[in-house]
């Protein structure tokens, strides 16, 4: 005789399991057609062989979005819920009317800061993420949500505004401003190596020294005799990033980088790393990417670069992408390996970080015969 089949009340169901995991549910069509006839049985706890796989589904949700993704988000959603409460509104409901409002008030500054239209964006974006997350959708493409933001863009949206291009002659200046202790070191490897590579400011902080070594690093460096090979996750994938040998020690970014190393003892682990106390003693914490912003503007600033330029404007004008678009519009070389140095997906992007090299290189004037 054939063993009879099991009921469905001995099996753990999937939304139990995706509930564990921090997942929205997926509802499957037996579900439906038995949710009905067996409602006390669909009520389940995994399986204890099932944690694990709930627990490791749980982390990579989480790790869907890099660190400052989720800080940002994480910060415009307790806006949004301070809102709220101010309000008198409930911002655990996903009312595009209420949201509507929220986007209203940021961008004419009524109770909250006035932002631009792409800070808005990255609003809209947390909320949508944050609802979903929550299992309770918002409903985006609602004409509250999507009239506010058309009338917004038409009335707030301006041209990107591009930081200064740092020109190798510039990074010279803004090195030989660093002292010669272990954080002068460290900073003048930051900036050569970050302008040698075309890395973007996550990318340089996210240096290990090796693959694999620790949890929060997104690329590994390699030394070798010609230079060193990079390893890096960017935007748009894994690429190889070739940082060859600078013409004299002033200048070459590897040495820059060995001599860090050295001095700084480091082996393992991340390669920039904060420095504690008036004896400059190294630790094990990794820098945040706002070091690397507050690196590059402050010695700008201390080299002189953009004298022309009103204080308050210098202070704007340069930030970690001068890195990259300074080797963009410094490098002569063909395009196409701009653009694999600095992993675009597209020659057009490459285009836009060349600031000063395509200036007036063709005048199109006289070309025409004025």
């Amino acid at each position: 005789m054939a063993e009879p089949l099991p009921s469905h009340s001995q099996h753990t169901s999937l939304p139990a399991v995706e509930e564990a995991a921090g997942l929205p549910a997926v509802p499957l069509m037996s579900d439906a057609v038995s949710s009905a006839d067996e409602p006390s049985e669909r009520a389940g706890s995994p399986l204890p062989a099932l944690q694990p796989l709930a627990e490791a589904a749980r982390a990579y949700a989480a790790r869907k979005d890099s660190p400052n993704t989720r800080r940002a988000y994480a910060s415009d959603w307790q806006l949004f819920e301070r809102w709220c409460l101010r309000q008198g509104l409930d911002p655990l409901v996903p009312d595009p009317r209420i949201v509507g409002l929220f986007l209203a008030a940021a961008a004419d500054g009524h109770g909250l800061p006035k932002v631009s239209v792409a800070t808005l964006e990255r609003r809209l974006a947390a909320l949508t993420t944050h609802y979903r997350s929550a299992g309770t959708p918002l409903a985006r493409d609602d004409r509250h949500i999507t009239d506010v933001m058309a009338g917004i863009r038409r009335s707030h949206a301006r041209p990107p505004r591009q930081k200064e291009a740092v020109l190798g002659e510039d990074l010279l200046a803004m090195v030989a401003t660093l002292e010669s202790d272990l954080r002068g070191l460290r900073d003048k490897a930051i900036l050569l190596l970050g302008f040698a590579g075309g890395l973007r400011r996550s990318e340089i902080v996210g240096l290990d020294c090796g693959p694999r070594q620790t949890t929060d690093g997104a690329s590994w460096i390699e030394i070798l005799a010609e230079g060193a090979l990079l390893t890096v996750r960017g935007k748009t994938g894994w690429r190889t990033v070739e940082v060859g040998r600078g013409s004299s020690e002033r200048s070459c970014p590897v040495l820059a980088l060995e001599t860090w190393l050295r001095l700084g003892r480091i082996a393992h682990g991340p390669v920039f790393r904060s420095i504690a106390g008036a004896k400059g003693v190294v630790s094990a914490a990794r820098l945040t990417d706002k070091h690397v912003v507050r690196l590059v503007k402050r010695t700008a600033l201390a080299a002189g670069l953009r004298g022309d330029l009103p204080e308050g404007e210098r202070a704007l004008a340069f930030a970690g992408h001068s890195l990259r678009a300074g080797l963009a519009s410094s490098a002569e070389v063909e395009e196409a390996l701009v653009q694999r140095q600095l992993g675009h997906a597209s020659a057009e992007m490459t285009r836009r970080y060349q600031r000063r090299r395509e200036r007036f290189r063709v005048n199109l004037t006289r070309a025409s015969g004025l």
